[in-house]
């Protein structure tokens, strides 16, 4: 496919993003035009806080990815299907934890993804 020059450009750009940005990125998109990307399932917005925070009744919270462990590729599948995104983001995400996985997320939503990170052998925490 041939691209023009300021398409180029703009992938360029997104190739720089981290999921986190891409999805800020996308929920404006999807806002100015109307339309909707529903395979990126990342929440945007930030949350502060800790562990504490989320368990003291904070409704929404971010899920951090703290280490891989020792099954790594069962992680990364695990994250490219939690949010929607390819092999190869899901693979520079892992690799980069300790790593924001999903931002603003509903506790009863984050427990479920927690689980299915920590089946996959990851370890996870909520900020």
């Amino acid at each position: 496919m041939d691209l023009t020059k300021e398409q180029t450009q703009v992938l360029d750009l997104i190739e720089k993003m981290s999921a986190i940005e891409l999805n800020g990125l996308v929920k404006a998109i999807e806002e100015k035009f109307g339309v909707s990307a529903a395979a990126m399932v990342v929440a945007g917005g930030a949350a502060a806080g800790g562990d504490a925070g989320a368990a003291a009744g904070s409704d929404n919270v971010n899920i951090e990815l703290t280490e891989a462990g020792s099954q790594k590729i069962a992680v990364i599948k695990v994250v490219k299907e939690l949010l929607g995104i390819d092999l190869k983001a899901a693979k520079d995400l892992v690799e980069a934890a300790p790593k924001i996985v999903k931002e603003n997320v509903k506790s009863e939503e984050a427990e479920a993804i927690k689980a299915k990170l920590t089946e996959a052998g990851a370890t996870v925490s909520f900020k």
